[in-house]
């Protein structure tokens, strides 16, 4: 038996709110024998069309499959494409009583064309100017009501730099939940990297960190990585700082001391979402009362499996299991 199982049971029924960026990504799948005589591009013949939820969404989906009751807030627009999102959360079950259907804006999606199993293009439909602060109120509102209903275990911010998460917006929820003693969690993008003071876990990739903080650097164990994580940390005044190193693994730091974790051997088809899944079951960890060197390990192995699955994807709790098990963790 896994020496996570003790925590798995605390996993069902917890409700964390996620806000942030939605959209769909759309898969356009086909058979390329033959390249077009207008242009030398590929000739896709069309097989089929599927829909997943993406960006905050698939954050939703990932909760769900451990256990958890996520509750979406986010703005799409009321658009053919903002009906199709709707729909699709119905399909997945998800709880979206903080979406916005908004006039004035365009439901983001992802097309991505694939032939012969391998993708050839993506075309992103997407808005991304900031929202305007009558839509911020709205979104602060439906928070403040959540929080008032449900026992709410936790809030993670899921940043696409699609213009939902603006710093005032940040602010407003970050100073909510400390009043109600919720933890947070990040999964953040450059254009914001820096408003998320107070947050109690925060997860940029490597790229990401390095950009945030407007520095270059090559990793290396210790040295510039390790002061760049402790400025961060010192910034944010966050309780964790988690940083995924890619093919490097994984690094997490609380109260100065911090912890390298190494990736695991996988056949990588695709990493779409893997971060999605990180902060998932990092977030998880942390309401369950995981140690820092726990949330990063079994979040590692999370992001990993979903790494060897084909688009956007969830882990699911078994899969964790099985998993963790078959490494004797």
């Amino acid at each position: 038996m896994s020496s996570y199982s003790k925590y798995f049971d605390s996993f069902e029924n917890k409700n964390i709110i996620v806000l942030g960026d939605v959209m769909l990504d759309s898969y356009i799948r086909g058979d390329v024998q033959r390249v077009s005589p207008e242009a030398p591009v590929p000739i896709v013949s069309f097989k089929n069309r599927e829909e997943r939820l993406g960006g905050a969404a698939n954050v939703a989906l990932n909760l769900k499959a451990l256990g958890a009751n996520p509750i979406l807030c986010s703005v799409i627009g009321k658009d053919d494409d903002g009906v199709r999102f709707m729909d699709e959360m119905h399909k997945q079950s998800l709880n979206a009583t903080g979406c916005i259907q908004d006039e004035h804006r365009q439901t983001t999606v992802k097309i991505r064309i694939i032939g012969n199993n391998q993708q050839l293009l993506r075309v992103d439909k997407e808005q991304t100017d900031a929202i305007p602060e009558v839509v911020e109120r709205q979104i602060t509102e439906k928070i403040e009501a959540l929080i008032e209903v449900e026992k709410i275990d936790a809030l993670i911010f899921e940043d696409y730099n699609k213009g939902l998460l603006t710093p005032s917006l940040i602010d407003a929820v970050i100073a909510i939940c400390k009043k109600k003693s919720i933890p947070t969690s990040v999964d953040p993008k450059k254009d914001n990297f820096l408003s998320y003071v107070g947050v109690t876990l925060f997860k940029p990739n490597y790229k990401e960190l390095k950009e945030g903080l407007g520095l270059d650097f090559t990793f290396q164990k210790g040295l510039d990585f390790e002061k760049a994580v402790s400025q961060l940390q010192e910034i944010l005044q966050a309780d964790f700082i988690f940083v995924t190193l890619s093919e490097h693994g994984v690094f997490i730091q609380q109260d100065g001391s911090g912890a390298y974790l190494s990736a695991h051997h996988r056949a990588i088809r695709d990493v779409s979402g893997a971060g999605d899944t990180v902060i998932a079951v990092a977030t998880m960890g942390l309401v369950v009362g995981m140690s820092a060197f726990e949330i990063a390990e079994i979040s590692n192995i999370a992001g990993g499996l979903v790494c060897e699955k084909s688009g956007v994807v969830s882990v699911n709790l078994n899969e964790l299991k099985s998993e963790l098990e078959r490494l004797a963790l």
